[in-house]
């Protein structure tokens, strides 16, 4: 796919994780915000609808691609076995072609869930999901030396424990972090020159910002960095002739209270935790528990952290399996549990089929679904007020029958969580907000209409339209729409019949060994595991 391209022919994704709409409209409608005002008043905006869960593993691939979890592959961060265990999500589990794979040149960096990179006709950088930058993070190799060259100490995230009770250090790393992403982007700018079809390139600081803190005016003060950021991108594809689609993955919101739904199912009798007997039960006697044992080795200078780091994996899960505590694996007796909570808020049923200590046959399993769903959708708390928000995943994911059977978010200010609690509900601790669904799209360029308003936008439109736009097919499997309301009446793309094409399943045959500890610290970090 190289060559010279017409700048007809070019687009650019500025990815913003986690900004949500109601702030980008109410900071560029007061004046604050000059560069987003500028995207909405030459061309087309509006909320951006995320996946169910409202979570990164999930949108972004859906952001690239066009199609929801059940068709790319990736329901979370980790992927569930039939034995109980888990394992990370990598690059090589995504099952659809993305836009990169589609175009090129193609210049991609710090996209979440791309590690490992891929050799694609152009460059990549690792986002998200990278275990750290001693492992090549970059495609082709060399531009890793340049990176280290260029951007001394370049990271591709933070040790976000470090930060929880210095949260104006955290706020002074977070803006490094986005001033090193920045000069990241200004170097693959560089390396792209003038023969490029698409950019994406994923600013993810404001997330990791917001989940610790949620003060508007420090909240203002990044986001003022931000418009910079999008004032410079909005230079680039003037020069360069493209159109540009600034994007958000999902959007945030303060939370007040954490939502233990394993504990719901256990009080509703779903969910069995694993009896205190043998080692265990010995352990148990002797008040030897997780939260004893981490606490001791914390008192003479070993975290947690530093001890799965030294140990091997399997001698960590064997250990925690013996030791009592609150994961939501470790800790359940599957043998008699009808169903739990894995990652951020998949629910499933102990069906003979799915997992091997199953309980539940498969023709039981829609009354059993129905029936959880029902009890979960009328947990309330003291005012009345529900407590979740369940969806059923055959309505989610149609086309797989490996997905979770339901899938729950927080209502409110209430927030999922999946550890196995004595109580229903927990304080927050460090985090001040999490994820919501309302995100953002707002679009400009050769072929967009000015001043034009999206509705119903979701974030499988992204993809379609960006093809469409720039007089490529659109893959015939696409859940997403062409949003034919971005475009000028008079531009092609809005006289002209959306093209579809046959894309292969993406079937890499790679397995990826590698050692994910300090991922798994960074998620716990930001809530996002347990």
């Amino acid at each position: 796919m190289s060559g010279s391209t017409t700048p007809s022919e070019r687009a650019f994704v500025l990815g913003l994780d986690g900004v949500p709409w109601r702030l980008i409209e109410q900071w560029s409608d007061e004046g604050e915000l000059p560069n987003v005002a500028r995207l909405r008043e030459e061309g087309a905006s509006g909320p951006l609808d995320s996946t169910r869960p409202p979570t990164t593993p999930l949108a972004w691939p859906s952001i690239a691609t066009g199609v929801w979890p059940d068709k790319h592959g990736l329901y979370g961060f980790q992927n569930l076995s039939s034995e109980y265990s888990h394992e990370m999500y990598t690059s090589r589990d995504l099952a659809q072609p993305a836009l990169w794979d589609q175009l090129g040149p193609a210049h991609v960096g710090n996209v979440p869930m791309t590690y490992p990179a891929s050799e694609i006709d152009g460059t990549m950088v690792t986002g998200m999901m990278t275990p750290s930058t001693d492992r090549q993070f970059t495609q082709p190799p060399d531009l890793q030396d340049e990176i280290d060259s260029r951007i001394p100490d370049y990271e591709i995230s933070l040790d976000y424990p470090e930060y929880a009770d210095r949260l104006d250090d955290f706020q002074v790393a977070v803006d490094d972090m986005l001033a090193k992403r920045r000069e990241l982007m200004e170097l693959q700018m560089d390396r792209a020159g003038d023969d490029w079809q698409l950019f994406f390139f994923v600013y993810t600081a404001p997330d990791r910002f917001q989940h610790l803190v949620w003060d508007m005016d420090k909240l203002l003060a990044h986001y003022k960095k931000l418009d910079e950021i999008v004032g410079e991108v909005i230079d680039y594809t003037d020069e360069h002739g493209a159109d540009l689609y600034v994007v958000s993955d999902h959007g945030f919101g303060p939370i007040e209270d954490l939502v233990y739904v394993n504990r719901i199912l256990e009080n509703e009798g779903y969910l069995v935790r694993r009896e205190d007997e043998g080692t265990r039960g010995a352990l148990a006697s002797l008040g030897i528990s997780k939260d004893s044992i981490t606490g001791a080795l914390s008192r003479v200078g070993i975290t947690e952290e530093t001890l799965i780091q030294s140990l091997p994996r399997r001698l960590v899960d064997s250990v925690a399996e013996q030791i009592p505590g609150d994961h939501a694996l470790y800790d359940v007796d599957f043998d008699r549990t009808v169903a739990f909570v894995h990652d951020t808020g998949n629910l499933y049923i102990n069906d003979t089929e799915r997992f091997d200590s199953g309980i539940v046959s498969p023709s039981e399993v829609p009354q059993v679904k129905a029936d959880i769903q029902a009890a979960l959708e009328s947990a309330t708390d003291a005012d009345g007020d529900p407590l979740l928000e369940v969806f059923d995943g055959d309505d989610l994911f149609p086309t797989d029958d490996e997905a979770p059977d339901l899938v729950l978010s927080g209502q409110g200010t209430y927030e999922s969580r999946s550890a196995v609690s004595d109580e229903i509900l927990g304080d927050t601790g460090t985090y001040d907000a999490s994820h919501r669904s309302e995100g953002i799209v707002l679009c400009r360029g050769p072929s967009i209409a000015a001043d034009a308003t999206l509705r119903g936008a979701r974030v499988v439109d992204i993809a379609p339209t960006l093809l469409h736009g720039i007089g490529k097919p659109v893959p015939e499997n696409a859940d997403g729409r062409v949003l034919f309301d971005a475009f000028d009446k008079e531009a092609p793309p809005a006289k002209t019949k959306v093209e579809r094409s046959t894309v292969g399943r993406v079937d890499t045959g790679e397995e990826v060994d590698e050692n994910f500890d300090d991922v798994e610290d960074r998620l716990k970090g930001l809530g996002y595991m347990e």
